[in-house]
């Protein structure tokens, strides 16, 4: 079932591999949904650093997603795949897509779909699916943090880390982060991390061990790898778990392999954007049983830093790029 809708539409491509300056405005024909999948107007999209890699170059789109950037957005459902649910149309959703987000309509899967519920915004909703499913999924399913625990997450004011940190706090789960800066520092700590540690003027092996008593962290959220994961690894406790989610440091590291048998360590980490659309619907599904009423009463809601119109998504990516900001950034389309 299909509304009436324009053949063409403006999106944000990838003209080719390289700076900010390589994301032009094109046309392109408005998707048409098929079995399973919603087409949303979009209102917003959400920026995220995997983008920035796609526009590099280093982080090609899986089989049958948009090449346009994009894993994020928030609108409203314009038209339904065959045989879709006819009522959804009208509704407001955010969800995670596996491209196509930088665009004014979008393919969205109907089962990686929530509501946008309560006095959410729809710039909040665009900033939600990404790093909240990220950060669930890693901190939870893989790391199995638990209430009690003491965990410590990289980067602890970009949008994962903001996300890991208001997670934590519903969670009882004590957070220590690392940051850039005391200026950030703070942020986080106003945001509710417990500790928050400048590795630019310490070194977080060191801290981790004096804030934990000599004790480790039960868990860290790593998106640096390379020559972080040794590092890491002298941060955890016995029985700890080390989980990556990006590799910005670098793709290789040197451990030692006879620490982690005798301290019984667990390394793992995984990548949201090529898995399944049965796992990524089953995920979404675990998220609104179990964390979506928290989104709708405001108890847990993005970190937002700024927004951008479409048409300025190389400036949204240059702003990125030079790190000077607290949470998440979106596109208004």
């Amino acid at each position: 079932m299909v509304t009436e809708l324009p053949k063409n539409m403006t999106a944000i491509e990838i003209s080719k591999p390289g700076g900010p300056e390589v994301l032009v405005p094109c046309t392109r024909p408005v998707p048409v949904p098929g079995p399973g999948q919603l087409l949303i107007k979009t209102a917003f999209a959400g920026v995220n650093r995997p983008d920035v890699v796609q526009r590099k170059g280093l982080y090609p789109p899986p089989p049958g997603a948009s090449d346009l950037p994009g894993l994020e957005i928030s609108g409203e459902v314009v038209a339904v795949g065959a045989d879709g649910p006819a009522d959804m149309i009208g509704r407001k959703i955010c969800a995670l897509v596996a491209g196509g987000g930088y665009a004014e309509y979008c393919i969205a899967q109907a089962g990686q779909c929530l509501p946008v519920t309560g006095d959410l915004s729809m710039a909040e909703a665009a900033a939600i699916p990404e790093t909240l499913f990220t950060t669930w999924h890693n901190i939870f399913e893989r790391g199995y943090a638990c209430e009690g625990e003491t965990i410590l997450v990289h980067g602890g004011t970009s949008g994962i880390g903001t996300m890991a940190i208001k997670l934590a706090k519903l969670f009882g789960i004590t957070i220590i982060v690392t940051c850039g800066s005391d200026e950030k520092c703070d942020a986080a700590r106003s945001i509710g991390a417990d500790h928050a540690i400048n590795y630019k003027d310490s070194d977080f092996v060191a801290e981790v061990k004096r804030i934990t008593g000599g004790a480790g962290v039960n868990m860290v959220l790593d998106m640096v790898a390379g020559d972080y994961v040794p590092r890491n690894l002298q941060c955890l406790a016995e029985d700890g778990r080390h989980v990556t989610i990006a590799v910005q440091g670098g793709m290789s590291a040197e451990i030692n392999m006879a620490q982690v048998m005798m301290r019984r360590l667990t390394l793992t980490g995984s990548t949201l954007r090529p898995r399944s659309d049965e796992f990524k619907a089953l995920l979404c599904d675990e998220i609104r049983r179990t964390m979506w009423d928290a989104v709708g009463s405001g108890e847990l809601r993005p970190e937002m830093a700024k927004s951008f119109s479409l048409t300025d998504a190389a400036a949204a990516h240059a702003f990125m790029e030079a790190g000077d900001f607290v949470g998440k950034i979106v596109l208004e389309i």
